[in-house]
């Protein structure tokens, strides 16, 4: 890849002061892809390994300013959504995205961090459901998540299945149940399904407590995949492997939940 063939990404989330999730977790991952990664913060958030101290929503305006600076100079090649915390920002985000006819457009509705911190108001959904979700190429639910978004409890395969068919109804072109919120399982089973067909990605489960930005970084290696021009069987093939090889090769970071190790593939601990 030349330096003149680098694709560009455009994260739009929150912040977080720890540096495991967020933009924070976005831009490494899109650095760790060969992806030149650009942001739009929507809120920051103080916080830690522990906890989410407090969160600050950035004004509206601002947000879209962000979005605008950075289309009027950078070619976009793929759009990921994180935090958005509120129906009004979600629906902002919605207008960009028609307005800038952004052609890739990750959503991961992100709702609860891994400290147990609510990110997601909960009149939010609905406008998630009708506004966001008819716009994205791919939206990448945990279970909670899913759960909420289809209106259905999930205790396994079946249901994860039928979770992703309403999903789907809902409008975007793929999505990725991740399984790794699936209790007693030995494997953590992430579905792709494309409205007709499901396909499978398996991985062992690793016991651990650096899980902090999981859910962030695999929608952002999944985008990074997208901005390569890959298919999405690869792009969530490759990103299902990154997320697992981050999490196997993390290193302590904090007193809770600690981060993936982003730059495994280069850096050995020496």
């Amino acid at each position: 890849m030349s330096k003149t063939q680098v694709p560009n990404a455009l994260t739009i989330a929150g912040s977080d002061s720890g540096g495991g999730a967020g933009i924070q977790a976005d831009l490494k991952t899109f650095a760790a892809f060969g992806v030149y990664g650009t942001s739009a913060i929507t809120a920051v958030t103080a916080q830690n390994t522990q906890s989410v101290v407090s969160v600050q929503e950035i004004d509206l305006e601002v947000i879209a300013e962000q979005i605008d600076a950075v289309v009027s100079d950078i070619r976009i090649d793929v759009v990921k959504t994180g935090m958005l915390s509120s129906a009004a920002i979600v629906g902002l985000i919605a207008d960009k995205v028609k307005e800038h006819r952004f052609k890739r457009l990750v959503v991961d509705p992100v709702m609860v961090a891994a400290s147990g911190a609510r990110l997601l108001r909960e009149d939010s959904v609905e406008t998630i459901r009708k506004r966001l979700l008819p716009l994205a190429t791919v939206v990448t639910p945990n279970i909670p998540e899913a759960e909420v978004l289809a209106g259905i409890e999930i205790s396994g395969l079946p249901d994860m299945e039928e979770a992703a068919r309403r999903i789907h109804a809902l409008g975007p072109d793929y999505v990725i149940l991740k399984g790794g919120h699936l209790e007693h399982a030995e494997h953590s089973d992430d579905l792709l399904f494309d409205g007709e067909n499901f396909e499978t990605f398996s991985a062992h489960r690793i016991k651990t407590t650096s899980n902090h930005g999981t859910g962030c970084t695999f929608a952002s290696a999944v985008a990074s995949g997208l901005a390569h021009d890959r298919d999405i069987s690869r792009s969530v093939a490759d990103a299902k492997a990154y997320v697992t090889a981050a999490i196997a090769n993390a290193f302590p970071v904090g007193k809770g939940h600690g981060p993936l190790n982003h730059f495994h593939h280069w850096w050995d601990g020496s």
